[in-house]
């Protein structure tokens, strides 16, 4: 989460106007507010766990907005604890050279990142919650194919929304 030499830490702190205090023995972290925003505590907080759980900082940042949502995936309520169910549907979540996960992005616009036992997601309500259905499915032993599939379909629906506002 602090980035090298503390970039991330302070990037965060600076946009968001937050005070982030680390506890590296405890693993704690403390935030304070020291902006005008009154949520910047809430969303600094899911800035961090996303980085936390693997996703990539810049993406992470998108947080900031009110548009954003942070959805955790636990893959053990959808799999169960055994170690080799996890890493067999992570690795059918990744996909072949990182395939799935890629177009389960492309198809609703989330960013995703699978880490150990969960998948974050961050995108607009709608887009993370396409992909969090999409994850789900794919958990679930639905075939790779047929996801694609919903995801066109869903990936035209929120376009047709996205439109459908300016007009």
């Amino acid at each position: 989460m602090i980035g090298k030499e503390g970039a991330t830490k302070r990037e965060i702190e600076d946009r968001l106007q937050v005070k982030i205090e680390l506890d590296a023995e405890e693993g704690t972290v403390r935030v304070e507010n020291i902006g005008e925003d009154v949520l910047a505590e809430w969303k600094t907080r899911d800035i961090i766990k996303a980085i936390g759980e693997g996703m990539n900082p810049q993406k992470a940042m998108k947080l900031r907005s009110d548009d954003y949502v942070l959805e955790i995936i636990e893959l053990e309520d959808i799999v169960g604890r055994s170690k080799k169910t996890l890493e067999r549907q992570k690795a059918r979540i990744i996909g072949t050279k990182g395939k799935a996960r890629r177009a389960v992005e492309e198809y609703t616009g989330a960013d995703v990142s699978v880490s150990r036992r969960c998948v974050a997601v961050v995108g607009t309500p709608e887009r993370a919650d396409a992909a969090r259905e999409a994850i789900t499915l794919i958990c679930r032993g639905m075939p790779h194919g047929v996801v694609y599939k919903l995801l066109q379909k869903k990936s035209r629906e929120l376009k047709e929304k996205d439109f459908s506002l300016w007009k």
